[in-house]
C-alpha cells in the first residue's frame, strides 16, 4: 500500500508528515539511489515555486542527493514544464519540481520527471517509497570527492523563454494584442510576461509579486474571477491565469468570460485537424470533460478518448495511442509535439497563435463548442472510503440517475491530491443538475466530512 506518493507526487501540509525536512532528505537519498545507473557523475534538476517552504524541502532533497553522492543542479522558481525541459535540455538524470500547484501556500509537494521529461512509472516510485521505508540505502555513504555537489544554473529562465517562442509558427508576432496575465504569485511570474511582451504583446501583469505566502490566494487558474474582470475592464483582447506552478492554465474573452480547457483543446483540435497535423484526428480527454467536447470534436470529424481524471492517464494513453494531444478541462494541456506535459504557457501560445492566424477574436473561436450546464461541488472528507462501501451515498447517486435518465451523467470521486470528494452532474437544465448534485453532496458530508 503507498502512503507516500499519490497521482501528483507527494504532497500536504509543509512542514508536516510526509512533507517534512526529515522525509525530504530521504526522498532525496532514495531518488540518489534509483536514478544512478552505472558509475559515471549524476546530476539532477531541482525546480520549485514560490512558496516559503520551498527554501525548506529544496534544502534538504538537495543534502539527500548530495549525501548519495548525486550533484543537484538547481534552477529556482520555474514551471514545472520548464523543470521538465531544462531535464531533457541538460540530459540530466531526473528532475524534481517543489510545488503543491493549485494548493494554498502552506502546502508543498515534491515530484519527479525522469530524464525524457515525462511523469515517473508506478513501479520507480513504489521503488523508492520501499527504500525511503526499509532503511536498505541507510549504510550507503560515499565520502571524499564521491560527495555530490550543487550548482545553481543561471540561465534556466531565458532557455525556457526560447523554448516555448518556437512553439508558434516562426516570424508569428502578436503585436496589437493587448493581454491581462494573472501568474497567481507563482511560478511564472517572471516568465509569462516576458515571453508575451517579446513577442510584441501589450502586457497587463496582474498578481505578479509574490512574497511566498500568497501564491494561488484569491487568484490564478483555481480563482480567475479577477483576471476576467480585468479583461473587460481594460478592453484587453484576451485574459490568462495561470496556475502556481503554470502547468495549466484558463482563459477569458474580450467580454471577460472564461474559455476553460475544454474549449481550448476543442479550438486547437480542429484547427490542427484542419492542417492535417492531429494524428488520427483524436483528441484525448479525462471522464470530466464536457459532453459538449464530444459533440464539438465528432462534428469536425475527429474522435475522443477518455481516460480516468489525472494528467498522467492522459499521457500514458498519449503515449499508447500515439496521439498528440490531450488534457482536462482544468485547462492542464499537454502538445506532445512540444513538451512532455502539461505547459500552461504553450497552451496560451497555441491559442493566441490561432488567433492571429484565423483573425477571429476569442469569443468567436470559443463557439466552436457548446457547453452542457455542469454543476461540480467538493466536499472536504476526513477519509476516502470506497463510495461502494457508503450504502446512504450509493442510494443517492441511484435516486439522481434516475431523474437525469439519458439527459445527463454523474462522476462522484476522490481528489487524487487534496482530502476532497468530487461531486460532477452534467444536464440540460441547470438548476436540476445543481440540487442533484447537492443532495449528493450533503450525504458525503454527513458520512465522511
Amino acid at each position: 500500500m503507498r502512503k507516500l506518493f499519490g497521482t501528483d507526487g507527494i504532497r500536504g501540509v509543509a512542514n508536516v508528515e510526509p512533507m517534512t525536512c526529515e522525509t525530504a532528505l530521504k526522498v532525496g537519498r532514495a531518488a540518489g539511489h534509483v536514478f544512478q545507473q552505472d558509475d559515471r557523475r549524476h546530476r539532477i534538476i531541482i525546480g520549485k515555486d514560490t512558496r516559503l517552504s520551498g527554501y525548506m524541502i529544496e534544502s534538504a532533497l538537495v543534502a539527500g542527493l548530495c549525501s548519495m553522492g548525486v550533484d543537484a543542479l538547481l534552477v529556482g522558481p520555474m514551471p514545472t514544464p520548464a523543470v521538465a525541459l531544462i531535464t531533457r535540455s541538460l540530459r540530466a538524470d531526473a528532475g524534481i519540481v517543489i510545488s503543491a500547484s493549485h494548493n494554498p501556500y502552506e502546502d508543498n509537494g515534491i515530484k519527479f520527471f525522469s530524464r525524457d521529461g515525462f511523469k515517473l512509472p508506478d513501479e520507480i516510485e513504489e521503488r523508492m517509497e520501499y527504500l525511503i521505508s526499509s532503511g536498505e540505502i541507510d549504510h550507503i555513504r560515499p565520502t571524499a570527492h564521491k560527495v555530490g555537489k550543487a550548482f545553481r544554473i543561471d540561465d534556466a529562465v531565458g532557455r525556457y523563454i526560447e523554448f516555448v517562442k518556437t512553439s508558434i509558427p516562426k516570424g508569428m508576432t502578436f503585436e496589437g494584442l493587448r493581454i491581462v496575465v494573472d501568474c497567481a504569485n507563482g511560478a511564472i511570474y517572471k516568465t509569462a510576461p516576458s515571453v508575451l511582451t517579446e513577442l510584441g504583446a501589450e502586457v497587463i501583469a496582474l498578481n505578479a509579486n509574490p512574497d511566498g505566502t500568497n501564491i494561488n490566494k484569491g487568484c490564478g487558474a483555481v480563482h480567475p474571477e479577477e483576471m476576467c474582470a480585468e479583461t473587460k475592464k481594460r478592453k484587453a483582447h484576451v485574459g490568462m491565469a495561470f496556475d502556481g506552478d503554470a502547468d495549466r492554465v484558463i482563459m477569458a474573452d474580450e467580454d471577460g468570460t472564461c474559455v476553460d480547457g475544454d474549449q481550448m483543446m476543442v479550438m486547437c483540435a480542429i484547427d490542427m485537424m484542419k492542417q492535417g497535423r492531429l494524428p488520427q484526428n483524436t483528441l484525448v480527454t479525462t471522464v470530466m470533460s464536457n459532453l459538449g467536447l464530444d459533440q464539438a470534436i465528432k462534428r469536425a470529424g475527429g474522435q475522443v478518448v477518455k481516460t480516468k481524471v489525472g494528467d498522467r492517464y492522459v499521457v500514458e494513453e498519449m503515449l499508447r495511442g500515439k496521439y498528440s494531444v490531450g488534457g482536462e478541462q482544468s485547462g492542464h494541456i499537454v502538445f506532445l509535439d512540444y513538451n512532455t506535459t502539461g505547459d500552461g504557457m504553450i497552451t496560451a501560445l497555441q491559442v493566441l497563435a490561432i488567433m492571429q492566424k484565423t483573425g477571429k477574436s476569442m469569443k468567436e473561436l470559443a463557439a466552436c463548442m457548446t457547453r452542457f450546464p455542469q454543476s461540480l461541488i467538493n466536499v472536504t472528507v476526513k477519509r476516502k472510503e470506497p463510495f461502494g462501501k457508503l450504502p446512504r451515498v450509493q442510494e443517492q447517486i441511484k435516486s439522481a440517475e434516475n431523474k437525469l435518465g439519458d439527459a445527463g451523467r454523474i462522476l462522484v470521486r476522490y481528489s487524487g491530491t487534496e482530502p476532497l470528494a468530487r461531486v460532477m452532474i452534467e444536464g440540460q437544465d441547470a438548476a436540476e443538475i445543481r440540487e442533484l448534485a447537492e443532495s449528493i453532496a450533503a450525504v458525503i458530508r454527513e458520512e465522511l466530512g
